[in-house]
């Protein structure tokens, strides 16, 4: 080797070493569908989150490696309430459920990897807002696999008033300081200390994003109303003629779980606030056949809003009794929101017989609001004669001056929702109006964009192509049955003219592109995302 290639060598190592690894990095993130208006861009489902990342360095500065990733987490933390001031404190948990690293080819790196000092270098990155998680963001146990499945979806941006609303106004979306989920596109400029290999950051940037995935509206609970303290779906009292007249009948008030809220997409331009229609159910039974029903009063209707959260994670659906008063792993906050309040005095009752509605059988302590009955089943104090109904509709809509998100269920945080009614009456006594209780779930759902569909590479159409070309053509067989299936069969004598009138009846054979296709020729049902929007435009 030559001296002068020595020399040459001998320098360029010198300027690298020279080189300051303190050396800051600027970096700007671009979008390319930048929401100006808004405080951070929103997105659903399978939306497109394309961009640029633009990075500039004030001197010369070695660095190895560049990565850009879209990543989801959640932060949670619980605090420690003891009698003693020592041992109070709190547990904290960090969960990252997402990270895509966007890949970038070596020719879009200088050679030698040294930014120069002044000049600017861009990599554009391109991002997909998936449907699921991987199953390696949830490896925790579990007492059912529906709790695994529901943590593999993707969960709402939440705790963060920079992303509640529609991103153009800053409003409470109910959660507290302690539970957090957060999306981001971030960059990081990294470089490896040649002496121990440790790496330096020399620039760590993020963009917040705001994602809202596409949820559809989940079955109905079925809820065991003996054990169960978070919902009541049925309530009987005992009404008095008054102080010390006797009894006037027993009372009874359902409700089942109403269809779901939908939310509308994160960039859509409805101004519409979500609308469902609530259903109660009241029921009569007089002491004795002359007396009458009560005289409806106030219905009010409240809705809870509830975020569980914890530092560990959850092993199966939270509810009030998993977690304790002074638990220091797991906690609860509850918001309520009153909705409305409606005379309902104007309820019209309606007059049955025992002979015209028989005493169904009576049903046991699972109650399932999935199929309400029309008439409620016989109280405690029915005497077999007639009895009462009536039926009180309840609009239910969102208030606009909070921010929404959908029912979810994660490994740290979980949010539900529940309505809570409350009936007033009166019978005629001096004291107070007697009141009834119910309380029952609401699901709130988020519609998608419509125009998203997922992407599939060319090599993949090729290969579905593929596949469906060869189901065409593979042979099927059209030999007679076996034997064995035809010695038992007993012969059918028809006629001619029967027979012509069932050919002439029956459908016509499917093409065989119904076979070629998997899943075809069996019966499938699909759960449409169900949601009863306002109806204005």
């Amino acid at each position: 080797m030559s001296m002068e290639s020595l020399s040459r060598r001998n320098t360029v190592r010198t300027q690298i070493k020279g080189l300051s690894p303190k050396s800051k990095l600027a970096v700007d993130i671009t979008l390319n569908d930048d929401q100006h208006d808004a405080y951070v861009s929103s997105y659903a489902t399978l939306d497109s989150i394309e961009g640029e990342v633009s990075i500039t360095a004030p001197s010369d500065t070695r660095f190895d490696d560049i990565l850009i990733t879209f990543e989801g987490s959640t932060k949670t933390y619980v605090e420690k309430i003891a009698s003693t001031a020592p041992t109070n404190g709190r547990t904290q948990a960090y969960h990252n459920f997402l990270r895509l690293t966007q890949p970038i080819n070596d020719a879009s790196f200088p050679q030698p990897r040294i930014a120069e000092a002044g000049r600017t270098y861009r990599f554009p990155f391109h991002f997909v807002v998936p449907e699921r998680l991987l199953p390696q963001s949830c490896t925790h146990s579990r007492e059912n696999e529906q709790v695994h499945d529901v943590h593999l979806q993707l969960p709402p941006s939440l705790g963060d008033p920079m992303l509640a609303s529609d991103g153009r106004s800053l409003m409470d979306d109910m959660a507290p300081d302690m539970s957090t989920i957060s999306y981001a596109i971030k960059v990081r400029a990294v470089q490896n200390r040649e002496r121990d290999g440790k790496h330096i950051i020399l620039a760590d940037s993020a963009k917040k994003l705001r994602i809202i995935p596409a949820t559809e509206e989940r079955p109905p609970l079925t809820v065991t109303d003996s054990v169960d303290e978070d919902y009541i779906f049925r309530k009987e009292k005992d009404l008095k003629k008054g102080m010390f007249k006797g009894k006037l009948g027993r009372l009874t008030m359902e409700a089942a779980q109403p269809k779901a809220l939908q939310l509308p997409a994160p960039r859509s331009e409805s101004t519409c606030s979500p609308t469902t229609m609530a259903t109660v159910t009241l029921r009569f039974d007089p002491a004795d056949e002359s007396a009458q029903p009560p005289r409806l009063g106030q219905l009010w209707n409240k809705l809870k809003v509830a975020t569980f959260f914890g530092t560990l994670p959850m092993r199966n659906f939270p509810t009030k009794a998993s977690v304790g008063n002074y638990d220091s792993q797991r906690g609860l906050f509850v918001e309520t929101l009153n909705l409305s309040s409606r005379c309902v005095e104007s309820a019209q009752w309606e007059q049955h017989t025992s002979s015209s509605h028989p005493t169904p059988i009576r049903r046991d302590s699972t109650f399932s609001i999935s199929s309400a009955t029309s008439i409620p089943k016989p109280s405690s104090a029915y005497a077999g004669t007639i009895f009462y109904t009536a039926k009180i509709l309840v609009p239910i809509t969102l208030p606009t001056n909070r921010t929404f998100t959908p029912t979810f269920h994660s490994c740290l945080i979980s949010r539900i929702y529940a309505l809570d009614f409350s009936l007033s009456m009166h019978t005629g006594t001096s004291v107070s109006a007697p009141t009834m209780h119910l309380k029952v779930p609401l699901q709130i759902s988020s519609a998608g964009n419509p125009l998203a569909r997922p992407e599939i590479s060319a090599a993949e159409a090729e290969a579905i192509a593929g596949r469906e070309a060869d189901d065409f053509f593979n042979p099927r067989s059209v030999a007679p049955p076996s034997p064995e299936y035809t010695e038992r069969a007993e012969p059918v004598q028809r006629s001619s003219q029967s027979m012509m009138q069932v050919m002439s009846s029956a459908a016509p054979p499917p093409g065989y592109s119904f076979f070629a296709r998997p899943g075809h020729g069996m019966s499938m049902s699909m759960t449409s995302r169900v949601g009863v929007s306002s109806a204005c435009g």
